[in-house]
This record gives C-alpha cells, structure tokens and sequence, in this order.
C-alpha cells in the first residue's frame, strides 16, 4: 500500500455537506494510514459589515467561535480527535493554505457545488484554495445534484 498522504485536511463550512465531505477525507485518510485533521474558517464579523460598525464586535464573535466550535465537534466527534478540529477566524482560503503549509498537510479535501462549468466557481472557497494550495486539493461534489 502506498501512503501518498500523510496529513489530511478536511476544511468544512458546517451545512449537511460537511458530513459527505468528512466521510471522504476519512477514505483517504484511512486508506495512507494518515494523520486527519478538520477545520472551518469564520469570517471576522468585520469583514462582513465593512468595518462600520461603531460598537465592540469581540463578545459576538466570541459567541460565534463558540457555536462554531460545537457544530464542528457534532460533525468530527468519533472520527477526528477534538485536538485536530480546529476553527479559525478570518479569510477562509487564506486561512486553509496557512493551516496546512504550517501543519504540513498534503492533500485538503473541500466540498465544491460544481455549478455548471469551473468559469462560475472563480470566487468560491474552493476555488481560492485550489488556487494557492501547496499540496493536492479534492474538490468532493456536494448538494441536490450529488444525491442522484
């Protein structure tokens, strides 16, 4: 058996998705005897609103780290360790190829909506990540169409 993969990174928006998502990158986990690892990227509560917001957005953000951090452990528990789930606030494309260059991951499997043609994925997650990845990126097809 080959172990291609020694390190796999999930990276999971928390929809229903993220179940299919995980379920692959167990596979190959499974399959390279690699170690696994499951994040999701919370965008500042900044960046949503511009930055105009005149009020103190820590204590919201902190409640959105934290239920951020449940739904992860709903999805992960009894397959990733609690100490390789991890959520992480900013730029989720950013903050996917910084995670797994510093941790050494070798492939980061993501979901992707494939709408019809790559042109119409430019902007997405998934597209930012298989742009600037250092490593392999499996793109797992999720939504309506993928349950045919």
């Amino acid at each position: 058996m080959s172990n291609e993969y020694r390190h796999v990174l999930v990276a999971v928006d928390l929809t229903k998705d993220s179940h299919k998502v995980l379920e692959r990158a167990m596979q190959i986990a499974d399959r390279n005897e690699a170690k696994l690892s499951i994040m999701h990227t919370l965008e500042p509560l900044g960046f949503a609103y511009g930055g105009d917001i005149p009020m103190d957005l820590t204590s919201i953000q902190d409640q959105l780290d934290e239920h951020a951090k449940q739904r992860l452990a709903e999805i992960a528990d009894g397959h990733v360790d609690r100490e390789n789930q991890h959520v992480v606030v900013g730029m989720p494309d950013t903050e996917i190829h910084r995670f797994s260059e510093e941790q050494n991951v070798d492939l980061i499997v993501v979901g992707s909506h494939g709408r019809h043609g790559f042109a119409l994925l430019l902007g997405s997650t998934s597209t930012g990540v298989l742009h600037g990845a250092q490593c392999d990126v499996l793109a797992v097809r999720v939504g309506a169409k993928s349950e045919e």
